[in-house]
């Protein structure tokens, strides 16, 4: 028989400034566990389909630009019409998935993501030809908007299925899964590219989509209690709070919380940076390395991005629960940090297997803080009740600041060049000092916001599902 778990009792860490003491350890019983991984299992590879059908557009935009004659800038409002569509449709679902679950929300939006990339891929099929930029803008952005629901979802669902003490480490297993879906994307997207009709990139992940929608709708449950288990205090900054989830709660827990507004200027930093690699890697190693998509190294620098966010996201867990007592600030620090280095190092690599490994690299610590701040950070300070508004509000910023990497870095890229030559014809760029010199600055002031909240927790103690009484 479950032990019934401790009451939560506040202290005063979850201040901005002020560590907490250690939280008591965790413990559930067998049969929790394994539900728990049937929830969360087919969650994690539902969000990385998500991700084959988001970033697929990244994959194929050169080879769109190339057959329709339309260069980065223009090829850049359409990610800018996405990314800020999933920015703002972020910030507004948050409220929406912390009211009706996670489980509805992120069934209607694989729904809406399966339809989208249908309609595209077909359209394609068709011969469509005209038109490319507004057309694509505004069926990229519907995308997009069904594709906000994902890591709303995802975070609301686990805030009432982990402990504050057990997300560090889980965000990091949980991240690695996420990290599947840039392999899905980027290396068996490249693959696609090279040996399918180019518009394939698009229904094959519609399809990949649908059959996680069939999983999730048999598997997943919002809270343990909906699965036949016992719901806990789960020692978060909703522990022994009955207060009714409505609009004012919100406004007062979540989005004028101190730390999540903090936590939000840093997020801001990290979606430049982390969408100006992930937009433009494909075309800085065609143009600048010569290595086309669907070759090896190709696959092996998509397969670096996702062994990046993989060990990125394991280390940043880890060293927060064990070596940071469950604070999340301190590990973001010294990850910008190593993407300064790493970014530094990718502008002036000289061959394309340095570039290749580079690039997996600098993805280990942008992935790192994107998963320690919108993931676990955002269910800390949200709490069960308030985290999927926590992470849309994280998550929508992140996006916000990655529209300006569309029409802004693809008119810097266009107009100066990968290192600071013009683009003209029989240019060869040997650096790509502009590129990584226009994220550089982002990452140092993610990390100065870092020193301001270094020792923020949400502060509670408490036990979860015990062994047997």
């Amino acid at each position: 028989m479950n032990a019934r778990p401790a009451r939560a009792t506040p202290d005063r860490a979850g201040s901005v400034g002020r560590a907490g003491p250690p939280i008591a350890p965790v413990n559930h019983d067998g049969a929790f566990r394994v539900r728990r991984v049937l929830n969360w299992f087919p969650l994690g590879l539902t969000y990385a389909t998500f991700y084959m059908a988001r970033y697929n557009f990244n994959v194929v935009k050169g080879t769109m630009g190339t057959m329709f004659h339309l260069d980065k800038a223009q090829m850049g409002i359409i990610a800018t019409a996405g990314f800020w569509t999933y920015g703002l449709s972020v910030i507004f679902n948050g409220p929406l998935g912390d009211r009706v679950g996670g489980r509805k929300s992120i069934l209607v939006g694989a729904a809406g993501v399966v339809l989208l990339n249908l309609v595209i891929g077909i359209l394609f099929l068709n011969g469509w030809a005209t038109r490319i930029v507004v057309g694509m803008s505004l069926l990229y952005s519907a995308n997009m908007y069904f594709q906000s629901f994902g890591a709303l979802s995802v975070v609301k669902v686990n805030a009432s299925w982990f402990h504050v003490r057990e997300r560090g480490v889980f965000g990091g297993v949980f991240g690695a899964m996420i990290s599947a879906g840039y392999f899905l994307a980027l290396a068996v997207g490249g693959w696609i590219l090279a040996h399918f009709p180019w518009y394939m990139i698009f229904l094959i992940p519609s399809a990949a989509v649908a059959i996680m929608f069939v999983v999730d709708l048999v598997l997943v449950r919002d809270r343990p209690s909906d699965a036949g288990h016992r719901d806990f205090d789960t020692g978060d900054a909703s522990a022994g709070d009955d207060t009714p989830v409505d609009w004012n709660y919100l406004l007062r827990k979540v989005f004028t919380h101190p730390v999540v507004v903090t936590i939000a200027a840093a997020e801001f930093c990290t979606g430049f940076v982390r969408q100006g690699l992930l937009l433009y890697f494909t075309e800085y190693l065609k143009e600048v390395h010569h290595v086309d998509p669907g070759s090896a190294l190709f696959w092996w620098a998509g397969t670096g991005v996702t062994l990046g966010g993989i060990a990125g996201g394991l280390l940043c867990g880890w060293l927060s629960d064990h070596l940071f007592q469950s604070r999340r600030p301190p590990v973001a620090f010294l990850f910008y940090l190593g993407q300064i280095v790493a970014l530094f190092c990718l502008g002036l690599a000289r061959t394309p297997v340095a570039a290749a490994l580079l690039i997996g690299l600098s993805c280990m610590f942008i992935f790192g803080v994107h998963g320690m701040l919108s993931g676990t950070a955002s269910m800390d300070f949200g709490g069960r009740k308030g985290a999927a508004t926590a992470a849309g509000m994280l998550d929508g910023i992140q996006y916000i600041a990655a529209g300006l990497t569309g029409f802004g870095l693809g008119w810097i890229l266009k107009t100066y060049g990968w290192d600071g030559t013009p683009p003209h014809a029989g240019y060869e760029p040997h650096s790509a000092l502009v590129w990584v010199g226009t994220l550089v600055p982002f990452s140092l002031l993610g990390a100065l916001i870092m020193l301001r909240i270094w020792n923020a927790t949400p502060g509670r103690a408490t036990v979860g599902h015990g062994e047997n009484s």
